[in-house]
């Protein structure tokens, strides 16, 4: 199945940031929840292992993704860990909402540009869910950037083109009326624009499908690789492994040094 770069509403910079944000709440409460990031844990580790730095700086956060059960899986190896929010529209509430669940967590409030990261943040850089909103050309200068900064990164990606995947996000909608009212931080817009109003829903499944026929395939993400200018200073991995009934396909680099 190739590669499609249809438009996701998330990315439209016209569409209300509230939307947006009650979307972004969804897929954080849902990786939390579901505890879909758990098979990277080691991937993770090792990445932070080699990099000497105890802080991972996420971005493309939106609502925080599965960071907070992440966060804890983590701090058992890495007590020290920091971790630090950012994304091009931030979403203030929920990056309130998760550091108020666990100290080690800070966020930057003004737009960060994932392929232009200001020379000030240092650590891990990762990203859920987020690479493929990008364009292979952008992709691939998120990750010239870490290259060029000699900042590690590690990309997650919860779903695939593939029949399967697209089928599953058939049934987004479903999973979003049953999560709603257990969303936090609690909010009436949510409930009227899920069940009254069901923008939400139509919203998340869309972007949902969307996701699924823009995401790199593992020979996709090597090709990102191949591109970046002095990409030997860096160890690659990237690979596929599952997680519960679905899969992540991953792309880690980490400085040589």
């Amino acid at each position: 199945m190739a590669r499609i770069h249809l438009f996701e509403f998330e990315d439209l910079q016209w569409f209300p940031t509230f939307l947006r944000n009650y979307g972004t709440d969804f897929l954080q409460f849902l990786a939390n929840k579901t505890k879909m990031y758990k098979p990277v844990i080691p991937l993770l580790e090792k990445a932070i292992q080699k990099s000497g730095n105890y802080q991972i700086v996420d971005l493309g956060s939106g609502g925080g993704g599965g960071l907070l059960w992440l966060n804890e899986a983590l701090k058992e190896t890495y007590p020290e860990l920091k971790i630090l929010l950012t994304d091009y529209y931030p979403n203030i509430a929920a990056f309130e909402y998760t550091k108020n669940q666990a100290d080690n967590f800070e966020y930057i409030s003004t737009p960060v540009d994932a392929r232009d990261v200001p020379s000030t943040l240092n650590g891990l850089r990762t990203q859920f869910l987020s690479l493929h909103h990008f364009q292979p050309r952008d992709a691939g200068k998120i990750l010239q950037n870490a290259v060029n900064s000699g900042n590690p990164i590690a990309v997650f990606e919860a779903q695939e083109r593939s029949f399967l995947s697209l089928l599953a996000m058939f049934f987004s909608p479903i999973s979003v009326l049953f999560t709603t009212p257990f969303i936090r931080p609690f909010k009436f817009g949510r409930i009227l624009f899920t069940y009254f109003i069901p923008i939400v829903p139509l919203f998340v499944l869309w972007d949902g499908i969307v996701s699924s026929l823009r995401t790199y395939s593992v020979e996709e993400m090597k090709k990102l690789i191949s591109n970046v200018e002095n990409q030997d200073d860096f160890d690659w991995e990237t690979g596929r492994i599952k997680s519960g009934p679905g899969v992540i396909l991953y792309l880690i680099g980490s400085h040589k040094n």
